[in-house]
């Protein structure tokens, strides 16, 4: 990042327009650097013309063309949504696959954390209940008995952080056989298998659906011969109160599983971390992402895993990615991601241009572009090992790409799957996202949010467009808060507050 003083920022040397720092917003007649008069009042985090701009000049941030003018703008004038236009997307077919060389990375060594072991050798960072479901037709009964658990048995088992739902909208009336199904199909399965429900996860179902509970968790008794799986449809049953029944005594068997585990020493090997942004702004890609990319080298040095995704926040910024892969396959992995994302949202009469909300432009994202360069920060600098098709799980340690969509909840959800046992997750305009299953850690892009939300936020990455901190200060503060909260030693905010939101599964599928 290049300073112009401190109230006007630039990514590179090479930027036509700098980022206004000030909270206050840049005045007409403010003089900034090198002498540049503004020529209109400008919003903090917006986007100031350096200098003369011609209609069809490109508009250059991080060094990389992000629009095209659509009329001549001043220097010192107002760059917005409204005066620029979109450019094409990179040609995923000219984009160049070869054998990419690294430089040797040093280990990081002597760093662990205190987690929860479990039989597959994976490690949680809580220790959860989770009890998941066949069909949106059970959601009632699992809030219900969730609610119930919590009441009457969860203070019964001190090692038991909570127990939770793992509701969704899928299960009934689908198309079970459609090729697209495997990925709502395979995101349940392996949310179930993440490492922070100990092995112990329980199925309700109706008893008629398409998704047969068996098929999410393969069916196994405890010694009492009781099942893990429950149907209400099951005559057995004489009214509701003996479903809550049958289902309470099922959700104490895994109670008392649960309870029997310890934190224990691990190493950072053991890590999963899913690096996710939302209610972004413009200083996103220049101080919350780059300093959690610079925590994700520290993590992938140290033998953990990173996760980072959303394609549509990827995709013009892909021609960047694909020289940091490992291997061709891995390339091409990642184009074919890419690939079948276009062919999914022009089969929906949309684009990527799509993507970019209200709230970003407010915040002085422009354009889609804009954003996926400053989002593929938080994907540091390592080199991209695997790609995690959506639903799937991640099969290498390093720093993955799991192909998501940008919708927090969606991304969220499938990085759960993916074996994500911590969470952090970067804002500039502000969201109360949380999830219940692992410790999700919330970073601000700029500090007049973080001072504003004192209490919602866990992290101030907006020091650095200030001046007061470094990418490289703050990336080993949050790479040793990541390590806190995996411990169980700092509890993140949406904890603290029970701020948590629901499962959403992605489901290009059709419905029947």
């Amino acid at each position: 990042m290049v300073a112009s003083n401190d109230i006007l920022i630039k990514a590179s040397d090479a930027d036509n327009v700098g980022i206004v720092v000030n909270p206050k917003g840049l005045q007409v007649n403010d003089v900034v650097a090198d002498g540049l008069k503004l020529l209109e009042y400008v919003p903090m985090g917006h986007k100031v013309a350096l200098k003369d701009i011609q209609a069809g000049g490109e508009i250059i941030r991080y060094g990389q063309k992000i629009a095209y003018a659509i009329k001549t703008l001043k220097a010192g004038s107002w760059v917005n949504e409204l005066n620029i236009s979109l450019p094409d997307p990179p040609i995923l077919d000219l984009i160049s696959i070869g054998e990419n060389s690294f430089p040797k990375i040093e280990k990081l060594t002597g760093y662990t954390f205190e987690g929860y072991l479990n039989k597959d050798g994976s490690v949680g960072t809580k220790n959860v209940l989770g009890i998941t479901t066949s069909v949106q037709c059970v959601a009632g009964l699992t809030e219900y008995v969730v609610s119930k658990i919590k009441k009457e048995l969860l203070s019964k088992y001190s090692n038991v952080d909570d127990v939770v739902g793992l509701t969704h909208s899928y299960g009934c009336g689908v198309a079970i056989n459609a090729p697209a199904a495997i990925i709502p199909i395979r995101t349940i399965k392996n949310i179930a298998t993440n490492p922070n429900f100990g092995g112990e996860v329980m199925v309700l179902g109706l008893g008629c659906e398409k998704l047969r509970p068996e098929s999410i968790v393969p069916e196994n008794k405890n010694e009492e011969g009781a099942s893990t799986i429950l149907y209400m449809q099951d005559e057995n049953f004489h009214g509701f109160s003996e479903m809550v029944k049958g289902i309470m005594k099922i959700a104490e068997n895994h109670l008392r599983k649960l309870n029997q585990r310890k934190r224990e020493t691990y190493p950072i090997s053991n890590l999963v971390v899913g690096m996710q942004c939302g209610g972004s702004d413009a200083f996103s890609g220049i101080t919350a992402n780059p300093v959690a990319g610079f925590a994700s080298d520290l993590i992938v040095r140290a033998g953990g895993s990173v996760l980072f995704s959303e394609v549509t926040e990827v995709r013009d910024a892909v021609h960047l990615l694909v020289p940091r892969t490992t291997e061709p396959e891995v390339s091409r992995a990642l184009l074919n991601e890419m690939k079948w994302y276009d062919e999914y949202l022009l089969a929906g009469q949309v684009d990527r241009s799509e993507n970019t909300s209200p709230g970003n432009k407010k915040g002085g994202l422009s354009t889609i572009v804009e954003k996926s360069l400053g989002s593929i920060a938080k994907s540091g600098t390592s080199p991209i090992v695997d790609v995690i098709p959506p639903g799937d799980k991640l099969k290498k340690k390093g720093l993955n790409f799991a192909a998501t969509p940008a919708g927090d909840f969606v991304c969220g959800t499938l990085q759960l799957a993916a074996g994500m046992n911590v969470h952090v997750f970067m804002t500039g305009r502000g969201t109360p996202y949380g999830l219940s299953m692992v410790p999700v850690i919330k970073v601000s892009s700029n500090s007049e949010l973080s001072n504003r939300w004192y209490d919602l936020i866990d992290f101030d990455a907006g020091k650095v467009a200030t001046g007061q901190a470094t990418i490289e200060e703050l990336g080993w503060e949050l790479f040793h808060l990541i390590i806190d909260v995996a411990s169980g030693k700092t509890e993140v905010a949406c904890d603290k507050l029970g701020l948590h939101n629901d499962l959403v599964l992605f489901n290009p599928g059709p419905l029947t």
